[in-house]
């Protein structure tokens, strides 16, 4: 992954059916706020419209907010439409109701991080800056 110029991307994202969208609304705004650009999808998205999404918006990152349960089944195929398009580069995190039993799994898909009921916007806002689009080591 290379050194883009500008501020870190950040595709937010609500898929499958969960209709609650206040959690995925904050954190785009804290990461709005810290100075990253924010695509916030929108409820309802499929795995393809949030990866077709990231692609065209040229994301850094996804950042999946997940309530319904369907977690596995969601993460997965995001990170494999982003695999079959050739960009595994986009890296995926997100957060929700997520049993601690499946952050591992989840992990070893290609999950980046998973944040829990109670992570603060801080952490989050810390984390996508020491992990997205870091430059390479001299």
């Amino acid at each position: 992954m290379g050194v883009a110029a500008g501020p870190i991307r950040v595709v937010v994202a609500k898929p499958g059916l969960d209709g609650h969208d206040r959690g995925a609304k904050v954190i785009a705004r804290a990461l709005r706020d810290a100075g990253m650009e924010v695509i916030y999808t929108g409820l309802h998205q499929t795995p393809e419209q949030i990866v077709d999404t990231a692609i065209q918006e040229d994301a850094d990152a996804i950042g999946l907010s997940i309530l319904s349960g369907a977690h596995n089944t969601l993460f997965a195929a995001v990170i494999d439409l982003l695999k079959e398009r050739d960009a595994a580069d986009i890296l995926v995190f997100g957060g929700g109701i997520i049993p601690e039993a499946d952050i591992a799994p989840l992990k070893e898909k290609g999950v980046a991080e998973i944040f829990t009921p109670g992570a603060t916007t801080a952490s989050i806002v810390d984390w996508v800056r020491a992990n997205v689009r870091q430059p390479a080591q001299a």
